[in-house]
C-alpha cells in the first residue's frame, strides 16, 4: 500500500460524506418552496418549515468543513460550499418570511377584530431558539357517556373564557393530546381549555361528531361555575378534520355564547373535497369521506351540505379566524381561502393567516415560524373575541 494511501481514501470518504450531507439538506429545503409530493410523508415538510433553523446548523457546519479539507479537490468544494449555501438559504426561508408577515399582521389582525395590545411580537428571531412551554396540569372527565375531555384550568382568571379544542386526525384517527403544547400555551394565557375526545369514523359517521361537540359544549356551560369558566365565552378551535367540525358546529349552532371559532388547516366544503379528491392522494379522500359521510355526495348528500362550514355561514356567525400553510399537501389551502371569502361575503368579522412555507400542523413547534404568527393571531383574536 502506498505511504499515505489509507489518509487518501478518508479526505476522499469525508468529501463525499459532506457533498451528501448538503445535497440532502437542499432537498429537504426545497420543501419551504415546492409542495411535497403524496409519495413523501408530510412530516419532512414540517421539519423543513418549522425547525428549519435549526436543521441549517448541519449544512453550515458541513460546508465549513468541506472548505478546510479542500486542498487539491477544488471542484468538489465550490459544489459542497454552493450547495451548502442554497440549503441553509431554503431552510432559513421560512423565518425571513414569517418576519416579513409579521410585520404587516398587527395592522391586518386590528382592522379585522379591533384593536387589542400585545406584549409581544408577531415574530421574533430570538424566540426560534427559547424553551418550549412548560406543561400545565389537567383534570380528565367524562362530559357524554364514555366520552372524554382534558381540562385546564386559566392561569390567574376566573371566571375565564374557554378554548374548547377538537383533535384532527382524519376523523378516523387523532385524540384528544395531540399537540397539547397550545393547550398549556392557551391555559398559560388565562383562557381554560376543555381537549375533547369525540366518535370517529366508520364507528359514527356524520353528524355525530357535531352531536359530541355540542353535548361538550353543554358540559362546560353547566360545570362553569365548578370549572371557573365564564359561560357566556366559549371559542371553538379545531385543527384539521377537527376544525371542519368546529366550524360546521359553530355556524350551525346559531348560540351567542360561542364568541368565536378558529380553524387550522381545516376542510369547509366537503363537496369541494370530494370533487378534488383522488384515490391515491396523501390521505386517500374519497375513502375518508365515504367512512365519515356514509357514502359519496349522491348518496349522502345532506350530509355533506351539513358537514360544510361554508355552506352555513351568515350574517350572525361568530367571528372566524382561519390559519393555513400555503403547501399544505393534506389539506388544500383553497378550502380556506373559500371560506374566508364566504366570510366576507357575509360581512363576518374574519382573518386568514397565510403561510406561504409552510404545510400541515404549522403550530407544532410554537417557537418556530408558524408558531409564532400563529399564536400571535391566536392571542389578538382570543382576546378580541372574548371582551
Amino acid at each position: 500500500m502506498r505511504p499515505g494511501g489509507a489518509s487518501i481514501r478518508m479526505g476522499g470518504m469525508l468529501r463525499a460524506a459532506l457533498l451528501i450531507a448538503v445535497l440532502a439538506a437542499a432537498a429537504l429545503g426545497l420543501l419551504t418552496v415546492v409542495k411535497a409530493p403524496d409519495w413523501l410523508s408530510w412530516y419532512w415538510a414540517v421539519l423543513a418549515g418549522e425547525y428549519g433553523h435549526w436543521v441549517a446548523l448541519g449544512p453550515l457546519a458541513a460546508a465549513a468543513l468541506a472548505w478546510r479539507v479542500r486542498a487539491g479537490h477544488p471542484a468538489t468544494t465550490v459544489v459542497t460550499v454552493a450547495l451548502g449555501a442554497a440549503a441553509i438559504a431554503l431552510l432559513l426561508n421560512p423565518a425571513a418570511q414569517a418576519w416579513r408577515i409579521g410585520r404587516a399582521l398587527p395592522a391586518e389582525l386590528e382592522r379585522d377584530f379591533g384593536r387589542v395590545e400585545l406584549e409581544r411580537r408577531p415574530f421574533s428571531f430570538p424566540a426560534l431558539f427559547a424553551p418550549g412551554t412548560r406543561p400545565m396540569p389537567f383534570e380528565t372527565m367524562a362530559y357524554a357517556g364514555p366520552l372524554q375531555l382534558d381540562f385546564y384550568r386559566a392561569a390567574g382568571r376566573v371566571p375565564a373564557p374557554c378554548v374548547i379544542v377538537v383533535h384532527g386526525g382524519g376523523w378516523n384517527n387523532g385524540d384528544r393530546g395531540e399537540i397539547r403544547q397550545l393547550d398549556d400555551w392557551l391555559a398559560r394565557r388565562g383562557y381554560a381549555v376543555a381537549a375533547i375526545s369525540y366518535r370517529l369514523a366508520p364507528g359514527a359517521v356524520w353528524p355525530a361528531q357535531r352531536d359530541d361537540l355540542m353535548a361538550a359544549i353543554a358540559y362546560v356551560k353547566a360545570q362553569a361555575p365548578r370549572l371557573g369558566v365564564d359561560p357566556a365565552r366559549l371559542v371553538l378551535l379545531g385543527r384539521s378534520a377537527g376544525g371542519q367540525i368546529a366550524e360546521a358546529t359553530a355556524y350551525a349552532a346559531h348560540d351567542p355564547s360561542i364568541r368565536g371559532v378558529v380553524g387550522l388547516y381545516a376542510p369547509a366544503d366537503m363537496n369541494f373535497a370530494w370533487a378534488w379528491g383522488r384515490e391515491d392522494d396523501a390521505l386517500k379522500s374519497p375513502q375518508l369521506l365515504r367512512q365519515f359521510l356514509g357514502g359519496p355526495p349522491a348518496v349522502a348528500g345532506a350530509a355533506y351540505d351539513s358537514a360544510s362550514g361554508i355552506r352555513l355561514v351568515g350574517p350572525t356567525s361568530p367571528p372566524t379566524l382561519l390559519v393555513h400553510g400555503r403547501l399544505d399537501t393534506l389539506v388544500w389551502y383553497r378550502q380556506s381561502e373559500r371560506l374566508a371569502a364566504r366570510l366576507a361575503a357575509c360581512g363576518v368579522p374574519h382573518a386568514l393567516v397565510s403561510l406561504p412555507w409552510a404545510t400541515h400542523a404549522v403550530e407544532y413547534n410554537l417557537r418556530g415560524p408558524g408558531g409564532q404568527l400563529a399564536t400571535y393571531a391566536l392571542e389578538w383574536f382570543l382576546a378580541a373575541a372574548t371582551r
